[in-house]
């Protein structure tokens, strides 16, 4: 009994020994493959084939959580350069007769951005869906807490819902007035996706240790929209937003916007000329743990035509990170002086994340409109992949 149970202490020890001498290689060496060192170890009947097999299958599956967890991936170029991107894949279901049902490619961008020095980083990202364009293309110094420098073509710092990461997006569509007065589908000078060329400052005004509890950003734009020179006129376009953090995970913010636009589809009075392109925001945002809520309210000036909306949005995690829910009440007045023309949509739906690459969105939206009913609800459902 005691021979048996040395002989047992000694195969035990010899297969801790092999197994250590198997890690420290693997550790040490890189001219010889992990599946050559196992062979060999068999051969030499220092583990079992069985023992081998089990160590590959252990092996790959904690390999794979290794690369599903990392964050990024090395490079190879001239400088410190990240790169990201992500494609967003829509299905609709429309009510309204006469339109029809159907998949497309929402968004397919690429992003690339880097860093010279601490101070200094850069930014380009493309869309490759339906008509390919340069989203973002800029440098920012970044001098201190207190002032950074952007130069080049970005988000115009106007609305919550526009400056929003669209990869972390808590909705499919934009709200209504947000399309319709911040650089976006509906605007008069056409979808710029709320960007435009020019200089910006910005930072905190007031900070409490980490914490910024007034920020502030100013700029001088084009007002023509992405990739195109100024087409208005010799006088350049004014944003101003403030945005206050009282508390962890509360905000107030306030935007302005003053300018000329040649619009695609201008007011009568002003064809063949520039127009006013005037805008003022308000927001408030809150954010605690699964909960949140947020609210704008937007009024413009396009030409003679005064336009206004807002939206609120509350959203409740059921899954902790994984599925949330979102409600969303929406309102949009395109043409305040005339009466009926209204629109007002409720937004119902959930977003499902798989991992931090992936998820799904679903959501279903009843359309009103003052004046003659149309049956115009939709369904809309989007699996966004990305790296």
């Amino acid at each position: 009994m005691i021979l048996y149970l040395f002989t047992k202490s000694v195969d035990i020890m010899k297969f801790v020994f092999s197994l250590s001498f198997f890690l420290l290689i693997i550790t040490e060496t890189f001219s010889q493959s992990s599946n050559d060192i196992l062979n060999l170890l068999i051969l030499n009947k220092s583990i079992s084939q069985q023992q081998a097999d089990s160590l590959r299958a252990d092996a790959a599956i904690k390999q794979q959580e290794v690369e599903a967890n990392k964050k990024s991936f090395p490079v190879s170029a001239a400088r410190q350069i990240s790169i990201s991107g992500y494609t967003q894949i829509r299905y609709q279901a429309i009510d309204e007769k006469g339109k029809k049902d159907g998949f497309d490619i929402h968004r397919a961008r690429i992003d690339l951005n880097g860093n010279f020095t601490p101070y200094l980083s850069y930014r380009l990202m493309t869309d490759f869906a339906a008509n390919p364009k340069l989203l973002d293309a800029y440098a920012e110094i970044k001098l201190n807490d207190y002032l950074n420098i952007t130069l080049g073509q970005f988000r115009v710092p106007f609305s919550i819902e526009n400056l929003m990461q669209i990869r972390k997006f808590d909705l499919i569509d934009f709200s209504q007035v947000v399309d319709a007065l911040v650089f976006r589908s509906k605007d008069v000078i056409g979808n710029q996706n709320g960007r435009d060329i020019g200089v910006q400052l910005s930072g905190a005004l007031i900070k409490n240790g980490t914490n910024n509890l007034v920020e502030y950003r100013i700029g001088v734009f084009n007002g023509s929209g992405i990739n195109i020179a100024d087409t208005a006129n010799k006088a350049k376009d004014i944003a101003v937003r403030l945005v206050i953090n009282p508390v962890k995970g509360l905000s107030f913010g306030a935007s302005y916007y003053n300018g000329w636009g040649k619009a695609i589809k201008p007011a009568s009075a002003y064809i063949g000329r520039s127009q006013p392109h005037n805008r003022f925001g308000m927001e408030a945002s809150y954010t605690a743990n699964r909960l949140g809520f947020r609210g704008e309210y937007i009024q413009g000036v396009d030409g003679n035509i005064d336009k206004a909306g807002w939206y609120v949005l509350a959203e409740y995690y059921i899954i902790p990170q994984k599925l949330q829910i979102v409600c969303k009440y929406d309102t949009y007045d395109p043409d305040k002086s005339k009466p009926d023309n209204i629109s007002t949509n409720y937004v119902g739906g959930f977003n499902y994340n798989f991992n931090q690459w992936s998820r799904i969105q679903v959501f279903y939206t009843i359309r009103q409109e003052e004046g003659p009913s149309v049956n115009n609800n939709y369904l809309a459902v989007q699996y966004q992949i990305g790296f």
